[in-house]
């Protein structure tokens, strides 16, 4: 009896969840998460017996007896930090779950959401609300850079499961949603503990709630309170541009009051308002820069049309992200592996340059990276100087990598995007 052949048990069921919502919610998992729940399954343990594991998983939600398993606090460093950021890994199992609920919620309420809202999100992404950030901060010259004290862990669950209700009466959602915030924790050290506010960073069901919450206690609240005023949102990561420094204290001074009011707290130091300093702007401010999504905006010299240098504002990679590659990069000891050949140096490091030029192509990663990409060149010619040793020489070594660019200029990541071995 294959997943689709149950039609007659879905009738008797409490809860009006279908078998194929369940099989949406499993092809939504995110298969390049490794992380394992506190049953250690992954993904490919779950995928050996996957139509009875779904099964289970339906007959269990659509009968109103799901009860989710503790979650697993994992730890992981924040960049450019020695502090450590908590996640929640939720069980194979728990996450397919999870994303039955969230879709559903999607489906019922994503287009309530207002426009400045990008983060997980159908058709929205980091780079547009990045993107909508630059184009901003030309038009205004001040921003508040909004910083929320532990989000994830102070969502006052109260208050969320009111505003849920607010878009739904549907019991069986609201059920499984307070399930999932009650849910334990295990800690590192094996002990099991209950939390009493917060959802857990990480979880699949946590962004919707996120974004659920802050629609009400902020998005809603600042279109009606500031009118003529512009934001980008992504989850908990709020930029907003003003165009007075007078007016941004008054913006920062209502919005810490709102937050209060939805038992939130600004961070005393992240949270600040900058001014966004070009040519054209002459005020003296001592914080002309903010970082937004992983990106650097800050003052920039720049060339117009006509090749005249003026300082604009814009975005850059910040040193932060360039030094986690770099680190990645020194890691490997490329140098150390000379019985590797070329095809197998390649496909250590692609994926991982790849999806980092990827995310930062767009923001003037050549004028700031190109003497990262100048550096692995150099690792590149370390390697080959310990795997070609017969080539006596450094002008050999760099002759024949050159030839194997033009040869085959697609072979390393960086190459493909126009980072050429140098002469030197």
């Amino acid at each position: 009896m294959n997943l689709f052949s149950r039609i007659e048990v879905i009738k008797s069921k409490s809860q009006p969840i279908t078998e194929a919502m369940v099989v949406n919610g499993y092809k939504r998992l995110n298969r390049s998460s490794k992380g394992r729940g506190v049953d250690n399954m992954s993904i490919e343990d779950f995928d050996k017996n996957k139509s009875d594991n779904l099964y289970k998983i339906w007959n269990r939600l659509a009968s109103g007896s799901y009860f989710p398993p503790p979650v697993k606090e994992v730890e992981i460093p924040k960049p450019g930090s020695d502090k450590k950021r908590v996640l929640g890994v939720a069980t194979i199992s728990d996450r397919i779950a999870q994303n039955v609920v969230k879709e559903h919620l999607n489906y019922l309420i994503d287009n309530k959401f207002e426009k400045e809202s990008f983060a997980f999100r159908p058709n929205k992404s980091a780079q547009q609300a990045i993107y909508q950030c630059r184009t901003n901060c030309w038009g205004f010259a001040w921003v508040v850079d909004i910083d929320i004290k532990g989000f994830f862990d102070n969502i006052d669950r109260k208050l969320l499961l009111e505003i849920v209700r607010e878009h739904t009466q549907e019991k069986w959602v609201l059920m499984y949603i307070e399930r999932w915030l009650n849910a334990p924790i295990i800690k590192k050290d094996g002990k099991e503990v209950k939390r009493k506010s917060g959802t857990p960073q990480g979880g699949v069901i946590s962004p919707i709630l996120a974004n659920i919450y802050l629609d009400k206690a902020f998005d809603k609240w600042f279109k009606v309170e500031f009118p003529m005023l512009t934001f980008e949102r992504f989850a908990d990561d709020i930029i907003i541009h003003c165009n007075s420094q007078e007016q941004a204290k008054e913006v920062l001074d209502k919005s810490r009051e709102r937050f209060w009011e939805y038992k939130l707290e600004l961070h005393p130091v992240k949270t600040k308002i900058v001014y966004c300093k070009q040519s054209s702007r002459t005020i003296k401010y001592p914080i002309n820069s903010f970082k937004f999504l992983g990106v650097q905006f800050r003052p920039l010299k720049r060339k117009n049309k006509r090749g005249k240098v003026f300082q604009g504002f814009s975005t850059v990679v910040p040193l932060s992200s360039t030094s986690k590659i770099g680190a990645f990069i020194l890691s490997l000891e490329l140098h150390r592996k000379s019985k590797h050949d070329i095809y197998q140096i390649a496909e250590m490091i692609n994926n991982r340059i790849q999806n980092w030029y990827n995310y930062f192509k767009d923001w003037d990663i050549y004028t700031s990276c190109s003497y990262f990409f100048y550096k692995l060149n150099n690792r590149l010619l370390k390697w080959a100087k310990n795997r070609y040793k017969r080539l006596k020489g450094k002008k050999r070594i760099i002759g024949l990598m050159k030839r194997l660019q033009r040869q085959q200029p697609d072979l390393f990541a960086h190459w493909k995007f126009g980072f050429k071995i140098a002469n030197s």
